[in-house]
């Protein structure tokens, strides 16, 4: 299964969770879309499993195959299956470009790094999926520094996550550490998608 390029803000009204993490999908009209958007059905165990996995898989954007075969990784790391799943999503260079403040949404994040504008440890990466180990250094390249679209995201940037350690002299962060499991999509409970992938 291909990746979804679809309407984003569409996903999140059918899952009831905004996968931008903005929240503003759901402002005007937090219900799922179409016409039976308002009824009331009692999800099934199996339903709810599913779509608290979905919500994960479209907030991250990744297809069927490497959401599974992340899924597959974290079993071999030490601690909680759940939790090490989230920690290695949100080391995917597309989702730390985002985090840091480079680009305004995880697909801008993809694309400016599958257009070749960053290095990680002074090598270029321009692969999104490309997973940055703790005390790495992403930088924005030499030619890629005065991009209007890049500069006009860092000048909107209010806050950043703690695990992100930016330098905006530099124009780079550092990945200091995993997140805290309270640091990030405190909405989402990791312990369905483990009942999911496990039944």
């Amino acid at each position: 299964m291909a990746r979804y390029t679809g309407p984003q803000w569409k996903i999140s009204r059918r899952l009831k969770y905004s996968t931008l993490e903005s929240g503003k999908e759901l402002g005007k009209r937090p219900y799922p879309p179409g016409q039976h958007g308002q009824r009331r059905t009692k999800l099934s165990e199996y339903a709810v499993q599913l779509q608290e996995k979905q919500k994960v898989r479209f907030t991250y954007g990744l297809n069927e195959r490497q959401f599974k075969k992340t899924f597959d990784a974290a079993k071999t790391l030490e601690g909680r299956h759940g939790e090490n799943f989230l920690f290695l999503l949100e080391s995917r260079l597309d989702n730390l470009v985002f985090r840091s403040g480079f680009a305004r949404t995880r697909r801008q994040a993809r694309q400016l790094v599958s257009h070749g504008h960053f290095t990680v440890d002074g090598k270029k990466v321009d692969i999104p999926s490309y997973r940055v180990k703790v005390g790495s250094v992403v930088a924005l390249r030499e030619r890629s520094e005065k991009l209007s679209i890049i500069l006009d995201n860092l000048e909107s940037k209010v806050e950043r996550l703690d695990f992100v350690d930016f330098d905006a002299e530099k124009k780079q962060f550092t990945y200091k550490r995993f997140p805290e499991r309270s640091e990030i999509l405190s909405d989402i409970k990791e312990t369905l998608i483990v009942e999911y992938y496990n039944r």
